[in-house]
């Protein structure tokens, strides 16, 4: 993955697609974008734009690969299951995403699928699984997770994806943190009861955001994030979420309030 840098400046937010190109078919590629360039869709992809989206010779679409910016490239060539682009005009450049980690105790199933897609639209640059005490689904299909992020960003008109990183346990996150990053995370007894109020004393920075289990954190780790002293807690109003809901309020607070929503 490249370094993304902490948005925050008009040049460094994602813009809109150029009028006249905002319905052609948009995928994430791994190949190098470039003018002139040629790329060979996988077998999937192909199929999607040929078998799906019914693309000829001669169509477009748009591509990104997380470091190369968006760009035009027309249908060169197309077979069963095969399609051939050719990069023709640049379309956006290259933005960096907030420097937000987003770490979360996994769910099951269509939940977690939902919390990945979500994280990428709000802008992590990172999606980390945490096994804590009360997890329940403890083991994660990192590529499923990859998959759920990059359909949210072509979707979604984003240039980057988040990192995927593999599931750790919360205590050897905390035993190797860079203090450097502050972490916040959520606690219904956190001292204030406005996150806003929370998160104007948060220092400017690179930033984590935790989410815990559906049971909640249980008491030592409750005990050992609130001795920290880079460890922030906000609260999340009166009601008690899912952690599914509770993942896209706090981010939705933290980009408000630190990230690139100001």
């Amino acid at each position: 993955m490249t370094d993304r840098a902490v948005s925050g400046t008009v040049e460094d937010r994602p813009t809109a697609p150029p009028t006249g190109h905002h319905r052609a078919p948009r995928l994430h590629v791994d190949a190098s974008l470039a003018a002139g360039a040629s790329i060979d869709l996988p077998p999937d992809q192909a199929h999607y734009l040929v078998a799906v989206m019914r693309l000829k010779t001669g169509a477009t679409a748009r591509l990104f690969n997380g470091h190369d910016g968006e760009w035009l490239a027309t249908v060169e060539e197309t077979g069963k299951r095969r399609c051939r682009l050719a990069c023709v005009e640049a379309l956006r450049p290259q933005t960096g995403l907030p420097d937000i980690h987003y770490l979360f105790a996994p769910l099951k199933h269509a939940r977690i699928d939902y919390v990945a897609q979500k994280a990428t639209e709000m802008g992590a640059s990172v999606l980390q699984p945490v096994l804590t005490g009360r997890t329940v689904a403890q083991r994660v299909k990192t590529e499923r997770l990859r998959a759920n992020a990059v359909e949210a960003a072509e979707q979604c008109n984003l240039l980057a994806i988040p990192e995927i990183r593999d599931p750790a346990p919360l205590d050897r996150l905390l035993d190797g943190w860079d203090t450097e990053r502050r972490l916040i995370y959520c606690d219904e007894a956190a001292p204030l009861a406005s996150p806003l109020d929370a998160l104007r004393a948060v220092p400017k920075g690179p930033l984590a955001l935790l989410i815990g289990p559906e049971g909640g954190f249980t008491e030592a780790e409750q005990r050992r994030l609130r001795a920290l002293d880079h460890v922030t807690a906000i609260s999340l109003g009166p009601r008690v979420m899912r952690a599914d809901t509770a993942a896209v309020a706090a981010l939705a607070v933290v980009q408000a309030t630190l990230g690139d929503w100001h």
